[in-house]
């Protein structure tokens, strides 16, 4: 999944590879589980840990071909009191017999020891076909929306190659475009991630260009 930019636009000014990645409906068992350490938590191109270190894990449950659910944790630091964001999630998805991906689905972005409520709730809808994806999300508490866009492109030495593009417009007025471009591959079982996230924002540090280092275990 996540202002978080660093959540509501309430925050912005004080706010893996999960982003614009589908979640697989063939997965070989029902339940999978995720822990990852990176040395910044991204969230549409902003920090959501004040440009420190995340480590973060999920579970994931298929119980039939097309529907999942799922829980995703990390801390995050928006600068108070918060430290710890619970995404839970569920939703429908297929590969069509073109090779056409779509995925439909509800998120909520739940934080705890926070001094404000800035739990907020998305409809997403999705879209992918070799290697090119597009996504929107509609927050439906606070009318923003986010449009994204990515391609991933697997290098003949075995490595990934993704980039990606998205534009988060608010209710209360303003936008903001991000974009990464990143390499990720896999390694005695471990996977590891090296992107570059940045934004046209100007007067957020959380916003400024980064380059951030993922390791990650899938159970």
């Amino acid at each position: 999944m996540k202002l978080k930019i660093l959540k509501p636009l309430t925050l912005i000014a004080s706010t893996l590879l999960l982003g614009a990645s589908f979640t697989s409906v063939y997965a070989d068992e029902p339940v999978s589980a995720n822990v990852s350490l990176a040395t910044d938590y991204v969230w549409r191109g902003v920090s959501q840990t004040s440009e420190n270190p995340a480590i973060s894990g999920g579970f994931d449950w298929t119980p039939s071909e097309n529907f999942y659910v799922g829980t995703w944790a990390s801390n995050v630091d928006f600068g108070g009191v918060e430290n710890i964001e619970v995404d839970l999630y569920g939703g429908w998805a297929t590969e069509l017999s073109n090779g056409v991906g779509l995925d439909f689905g509800f998120i909520q972005y739940l934080y705890f020891d926070d001094a404000a409520d800035v739990d907020f709730n998305e409809l997403y809808a999705a879209v992918s076909y070799n290697g090119v994806s597009g996504k929107l999300s509609y927050d439906v508490d606070n009318k923003n929306t986010y449009i994204e866009a990515g391609y991933d492109y697997e290098l003949s030495s075995g490595l990934g190659l993704g980039f990606h593009i998205g534009n988060y417009s608010f209710d209360g007025g303003g936008d903001y475009t991000d974009y990464s471009i990143g390499l990720s591959g896999t390694f005695k079982g471990l996977d590891y991630g090296l992107s570059y996230y940045d934004t046209d924002i100007d007067d957020l540090s959380e916003a400024d260009g980064r380059v951030v280092l993922s390791i990650s275990r899938s159970f």
